[in-house]
């Protein structure tokens, strides 16, 4: 966080002296991704993951998922953003949209939103996302009355035993890369890694 410093574009005061190591005291002081950014990693944007959480520089990863054995079928890293979830998924869902029958993608209530139901449902995409009650819901009696619905809800937690394994196992819970290609690598390869992983113990059950 001492490398999030206000940003210089438009001139101003330089930095103070102090080296890499000065102390800062960040107490009271607004901090933005509009207002600050990093020196060391211009691509890592500040994101709090949820209401009281710390806000940390960072990237968001995105995989999905295939629910049966839960093996990663696609991955990659976006700079923060408040649709880079749901861009993603449509981008990793679409190509394989395609069939002649509808598919299902499981999410959690951060996918329950009017544009991204609609725009899975016109790929031919069931939307199996958790409804957000706080809310009206876009997910309705359509997709709820069926048993796959209930199924898909359970299942799709398991996607975080990856984001897990790739987070402690893989070492992406602080990346040792900067810039989002290098950290992109990194984070596809430990998602390749968790298949890996996954592997002979599917093999043993089959």
């Amino acid at each position: 966080m001492k490398s999030f410093k206000p940003r210089q574009d438009g001139g101003g005061d330089p930095p103070p002296g102090g080296g890499r190591n000065a102390e800062a005291d960040f107490k009271g002081e607004k901090r933005s991704n509009e207002t600050h950014a990093s020196t060391s990693d211009p691509d890592a944007l500040l994101y709090r993951k949820g209401s009281g959480m710390e806000a940390k520089l960072c990237f968001i990863g995105h995989a999905l998922m295939e629910n049966r054995n839960g093996i990663f079928v696609d991955a990659r890293l976006t700079r923060v953003s408040g649709h880079a979830e749901r861009l993603a998924a449509l981008d990793m869902i679409e190509p394989r949209a395609d069939r002649p029958h509808a598919i299902t993608l499981g999410g959690d209530k951060n996918f329950d939103t009017k544009d991204f139901v609609m725009e899975l449902r016109e790929i031919n995409v069931t939307p199996h996302v958790a409804q957000n009650t706080s809310r009206t819901s876009a997910i309705d009696g359509r997709t709820t009355r069926h048993p796959g619905y209930t199924i898909s809800q359970r299942i799709r937690k398991r996607i975080e035993e990856g984001f897990g394994w790739m987070k402690t196992v893989a070492g992406l819970r602080k990346t040792k890369y900067r810039g989002l290609e290098k950290v992109g690598w990194a984070f596809t390869f430990g998602a390749a890694a968790y298949n890996l992983v996954r592997l002979p113990k599917l093999m043993v059950a089959t």
